[in-house]
């Protein structure tokens, strides 16, 4: 089984590059014609999320949408699917929250850990995150 860098996911989803984008293409059919899905880890799915808000501008619905059709997808396989569904979830229950820490404490919690712990405010508003409060 191949697994892909943000870059190639990013090409296959935005096709800005047209070479780039057949390449990307042509990887993924050989693979499915091999019967190995392409593996997504989840440190490239948060970088895809980054560059396709920050560089390519797109918005929360557009990008989600996108992560759910991966999720969906018989070309590639996402590590631990659960994970990235539950972050969705989150995601799109907490307009203000960003992708990443949805992600994880989503991931966190599947690994068994009850408590996610942060200093950031704006994450420490999701289920399962509590705010660290520093003393002077």
């Amino acid at each position: 089984m191949i697994a892909i860098d943000t870059n190639v996911l990013v090409r296959l989803l935005v096709r800005d590059d047209e070479p780039q984008y057949e390449a990307a293409r042509r990887l993924i059919d050989q693979a499915q014609a091999d019967d190995q899905p392409v593996l997504i880890v989840l440190g490239v799915l948060l970088e895809t999320e980054w560059v396709l808000r920050s560089r390519y501008k797109l918005d929360k619905a557009s990008i989600a949408a996108a992560i759910a059709a991966l999720l969906e997808s018989a070309d590639v396989v996402i590590e631990h699917p659960p994970s990235v569904e539950q972050a969705l979830y989150v995601w799109n229950q907490h307009p203000t929250a960003d992708f990443a820490d949805c992600l994880l404490s989503a991931r966190a919690a599947h690994l068994g850990r009850s408590r996610f712990a942060t200093f950031d405010v704006q994450a420490s508003r999701l289920p399962g995150v509590e705010l660290i409060v520093q003393t002077v």
